[in-house]
């Protein structure tokens, strides 16, 4: 009897470890901060094209992930869609000459926002919580480009038969 309990303990300790361990792994592969990850600010861009991006999309400057996408809406005047981007406000010295723009992870890869910042004058402002980057620059949509690819092939064939 004393043998068993003895067995049953290790037996549960083991699982528990290894639930534990499951656990953590799966937060590092879904690069989860915890609820408090740190202070944050908020800078919002319009775009006419968004294509895939997702909310939780990785905001990058030169490949370093700075912040997520934290809300996709679309404004209701103009039926443009808004971004909100949640950066960590260790990142908050980019001046309002700064531009965002959509990529995408190699050719067929997950899209994510590309912060390009922009010159720093003496009399340049630094965008604050809540400011929006003007200077956008759409997601680059395959299909689109396949069909102007098709479209000037197609007028180099008939430019060659005049």
């Amino acid at each position: 009897m004393q043998q068993t309990r003895k067995t049953e303990l290790w037996v549960g300790s083991f699982v528990l470890a290894g639930i534990c361990a499951i656990l953590v792994m799966i937060f590092q592969v879904a690069d989860v901060k915890g609820l408090g990850s740190g202070n944050t600010y908020t800078l919002k861009a319009q775009f006419d094209n968004i294509g895939s991006l997702k909310v939780r999309s990785p905001v990058k400057v030169g490949g370093v992930v700075i912040g997520r996408v934290s809300d996709i809406s679309l404004n209701p005047e103009t039926l443009v869609p808004v971004v909100s981007l949640s950066i960590n406000s260790l990142y908050n010295q980019f001046p309002d000459t700064s531009s965002v723009q959509i990529l995408t992870s190699g050719l067929i890869g997950e899209q994510y926002i590309g912060l390009v910042p922009g010159f720093v004058f003496e009399d340049e402002q630094m965008l604050k919580d809540g400011d929006f980057i003007e200077d956008t620059k759409s997601a680059l949509v395959l299909e689109d480009l396949i069909g102007q690819v098709l479209y000037s092939v197609g007028n180099k064939d008939e430019t060659k038969k005049e």
